[in-house]
C-alpha cells in the first residue's frame, strides 16, 4: 500500500525532473515518459481503490516533519474513503487528457514543457489529495497554483494568455492568504492541525463556537479562490487561455475542484458551525446563479463550458453547505467525468476549425465530426441533469439536500439553476447541430484540410488519438450514475453522523427538476434548433440585460475601479512617496551629511607641517588638563 501510494504521487515529480533536466529537447521521449508515468500512477490508484474498497479506519503512513513544544506536525500519506476516490479521479482524467494531448498538441514548439508541467500538476493535485494534516496539505495547494499558473499562461508569447496566467494567480492568492490565516487560528487555538483530529468532537471543547465559525470562514477563503466562487470568479473564463486539454485537465475534476474536494476533506469541522454553513449556502447559491447568467449570452463554446464549471461548483458547495456531503462528493466524481468530456469535445472542433465561436463550428460543419458531436450532446445532457446519465444522479441528490432545509428558497434557486444549465448547454449544442447555413471553407495555410472532414487521411491518426479519450469518458458518463448506491456505502461510512441527507426524498421533486431540465432543452430547440429559428436567445433580445451578463455583472470592472482608485491611488500613492520622501530622502540626508561633514573636516587638514604639529600639541594639552586637574 504504501509502495503504491508512493509511485502514484511520487512518480510525477521525478517525471518533472527527468523532463526539464534531461530530456526537453526531445519531445517524443519526453512524452512517452509523461504518459508511462501516468499509467502507473493509474494502475496504483486504481489498485488502491478496489484493494481498500471496505476499508474500516483510514491508512496513515507518517514521518516528523515539524515539532516544537507539544506541537507536531507529520508528513507523509493519509488513505482513507474520501482521499482514494479524489486519487482515482485525478489519476483518470490525467491520463486521458495527456493521452488525447498527443494528438492536439503534436507539433507545438512547448510539447515536451506541456508534458514536464502536466506532470508537475498532477504530482501536486495528487500528494495533497492524500496529505494527513492541513499544512502538508496547504502546501501542495500552493504548488497546485503554481502548476496551473504555468499551463494556464503556457502559451507565454500571447499577451492575453500571460494576462489570464497572472489573474490566475493573483486572485487565488487572495483567498489563500484567508486560508492560510484560518489554518493559524486553528492552529493557535486548537494546537493541531491532523485531519482526523481537527474532523473529531475535541474540537468543540478547546475552541468556542465564535472561533469555529470565523476559523471556518476564513478557510473556506481557499474554497472561494480555488473553486471560482463569488465574488473571486472572474479568472476561471478567462483561464480558457491555455491549451485546450489544459482546460479540461484544471477545470473538470482537479484544479478547480481542489476547492470542493477541501470542504468534503474538512466537513465535519465545517459543520460545527451553523452560521459558517449557511454563508456558504449563500456564496454557492450566488455562484451558481451568476455563472448560470453569464453562459446565457458567450458564443465562445470553451467560456460556456468554464461558465458552467463555475455554476456547477456553487451547486456541489450548496449540496456540501446544506448537509448532504455525499451530494457534493458524488456531484464532484460525476462532472469531473462529464466536464472533461464537454472540454475535450471542444478541442477537437477547435483543433479541426481554429475558431473558438461554436456558431462558427456549426457553420463550418461541426456536426460532421460524429464522435465528437454525439459525445458532446450526451456530457451536455448529462450536465443538464437528463436520466439515465451520471449527472442526474448526483444532481437529484444535492436537489434531495436542498429540500430537505427549512427555508424553500434555496430549492427553488437549485430549480433555477437546473433550467438555465439545460437551456445554455443545448443553444450550443442546437447551434453545431443545426446552423442556418453550412460552408465549405479551405484553410490552405493550415495544412490543406478542409473543415468538416475529421476523419480524413490528413490526420486520421490524430484525431483518433483525441477521439479514443471521448469514448472512454462517454462511457464512464453512461454508467457511472450507476454506482450510485455502491458510493454512497462507500463513502457513508467514513463520514458517519457527519453525513446528512437533506431529510429524505421528496417524490415530487424528481419530476419537477426533470421537468424544468426538459423545459430549457425545449425553449433552446425553438430558438436555436427548429428550421427557421432566429438563433437569438431570449436574454440576448433585451440588450441591457445582455449587456450585464456580457460584462460579467460588471465584476471585473468593479476590480479595475478598486485597484486604480484604492489600491494604486491611495496605498500605491503613499507607499511611493514614503519611499521616495522618506527612504531615499533619509538616505539622501544622511549622504549629503557625510559630504559635508567631510568638507568642513577637511579644513582641518591641509598637508602643512605646522598645522599639523599644532593639532598634536592641542590634543596632548588638553590630555594633560584632563588627567592633571
Amino acid at each position: 500500500t504504501l509502495l503504491a501510494a508512493m509511485l502514484a504521487a511520487l512518480l510525477f515529480f521525478l517525471t518533472f525532473v527527468v523532463i526539464m533536466v534531461f530530456t526537453r529537447p526531445y519531445p517524443k521521449l519526453s512524452a512517452t515518459i509523461s504518459v508511462a508515468a501516468v499509467s502507473v500512477s493509474l494502475i496504483c490508484a486504481l489498485s488502491l481503490l478496489s484493494r481498500h474498497w471496505h476499508l474500516e479506519q483510514p491508512i496513515q503512513y507518517t514521518a516528523k516533519w515539524l515539532v516544537s513544544g507539544k506541537l507536531y506536525l507529520p508528513f507523509g500519506f493519509m488513505l482513507d474513503q474520501l482521499s482514494l476516490l479524489m486519487l482515482t479521479i485525478v489519476a483518470v482524467i490525467s491520463f486521458l487528457v495527456q493521452v488525447y494531448s498527443l494528438g492536439y498538441m503534436a507539433g507545438d514548439p512547448g510539447f515536451a514543457r506541456y508534458y514536464a508541467f502536466q506532470s508537475l500538476f498532477a504530482w501536486a493535485m495528487m500528494t495533497m489529495a492524500i496529505a494527513p494534516n492541513m499544512l502538508q496539505f496547504y502546501v501542495f495547494w500552493e504548488l497546485v497554483g503554481l502548476a496551473s499558473y504555468l499551463l494556464i499562461g503556457f502559451y507565454f508569447e500571447k499577451f492575453s494568455a500571460s494576462e489570464a496566467g497572472k489573474k490566475a494567480f493573483v486572485m487565488t492568492r487572495f483567498g489563500d492568504i484567508a486560508f492560510f490565516l484560518g489554518l493559524l487560528l486553528v492552529l493557535l487555538h486548537f494546537g493541531n492541525l491532523n485531519i482526523v483530529d481537527l474532523n473529531s468532537v475535541d474540537v468543540t471543547a478547546r475552541m468556542s463556537p465564535a472561533l469555529i465559525t470565523l476559523s471556518a470562514i476564513l478557510i473556506f477563503g481557499g474554497v472561494a479562490g480555488k473553486s471560482a466562487q463569488f465574488p473571486l470568479l472572474t479568472w476561471l473564463p478567462d483561464a480558457m487561455e491555455g491549451p485546450t486539454p489544459v482546460s479540461a485537465l484544471l477545470h473538470s475534476a482537479t484544479m478547480v475542484a481542489a476547492g470542493v474536494y477541501m470542504f468534503a476533506r474538512i466537513f465535519p469541522f465545517f459543520s460545527k458551525s451553523a452560521t459558517a454553513m449557511t454563508l456558504f449556502l449563500a456564496i454557492g447559491t450566488i455562484t451558481m446563479l451568476l455563472a448560470s447568467t453569464m453562459a446565457l449570452v458567450t458564443r465562445d463554446i470553451k467560456q460556456v463550458w468554464a461558465y458552467s464549471t463555475i455554476s456547477q461548483l456553487g451547486f456541489m458547495v450548496m449540496g456540501l453547505a446544506a448537509g448532504s456531503n455525499f451530494a457534493g462528493i458524488f456531484h464532484l466524481t460525476t462532472h469531473a467525468g462529464f466536464k472533461a468530456l464537454l472540454f475535450l469535445c471542444s478541442g477537437v472542433f477547435i483543433h479541426e476549425y481554429e475558431t473558438n465561436d461554436f456558431f462558427e463550428i456549426g457553420k463550418y460543419g461541426g456536426r460532421g465530426l460524429k464522435v465528437p458531436i454525439v459525445c458532446m450532446t450526451l456530457a451536455a445532457a448529462a450536465l443538464s441533469g437528463l436520466p439515465p446519465l451520471s449527472g442526474f444522479f448526483s444532481k437529484e441528490a444535492i436537489m434531495g439536500g436542498l429540500a430537505g432545509l427549512h427555508n424553500p428558497i434555496w430549492l427553488w434557486a437549485g430549480l433555477l439553476g437546473a433550467f438555465l444549465t439545460a437551456y445554455y448547454s443545448f443553444r450550443l449544442i442546437f447551434a453545431i447541430l443545426f446552423p442556418k447555413k453550412i460552408e465549405e471553407v479551405h484553410h490552405e495555410e493550415h495544412g490543406g484540410h478542409g473543415h468538416g472532414h475529421g476523419e480524413g487521411h490528413h490526420h486520421a491518426g490524430i484525431y483518433w488519438v483525441m477521439a479514443w479519450p471521448l469514448i472512454v469518458l462517454a462511457t464512464v458518463t453512461l454508467v457511472l450514475g450507476f454506482f450510485h448506491t455502491p458510493l454512497e456505502n462507500f463513502l457513508v461510512g467514513h463520514h458517519g453522523g457527519a453525513e446528512g441527507h437533506g431529510g429524505g426524498h421528496h417524490a415530487w421533486l424528481l419530476y419537477v427538476a426533470v421537468g424544468l431540465a426538459l423545459s430549457g432543452v425545449g425553449l433552446a430547440w425553438l430558438e436555436f434548433g427548429r428550421k427557421g429559428a432566429s438563433q437569438v436567445g431570449f436574454v440576448e433580445r433585451i440588450e441591457p440585460v445582455k449587456t450585464l451578463f456580457a460584462e460579467r455583472w460588471y465584476i471585473d470592472h468593479f476590480y479595475r475601479l478598486f485597484l486604480d482608485y484604492v489600491i494604486y491611488g491611495i496605498f500605491s500613492n503613499l507607499f511611493t512617496r514614503n519611499d521616495r520622501r522618506v527612504i531615499d530622502g533619509g538616505i539622501d540626508g544622511i549622504c549629503r551629511a557625510t559630504v559635508g561633514g567631510g568638507r568642513m573636516l577637511s579644513f582641518l587638514q591641509s598637508g602643512m607641517l605646522q598645522y599639523n604639529l599644532m593639532v598634536m600639541f592641542a590634543v596632548l594639552a588638553l590630555v594633560a588638563l584632563y588627567f592633571f586637574f
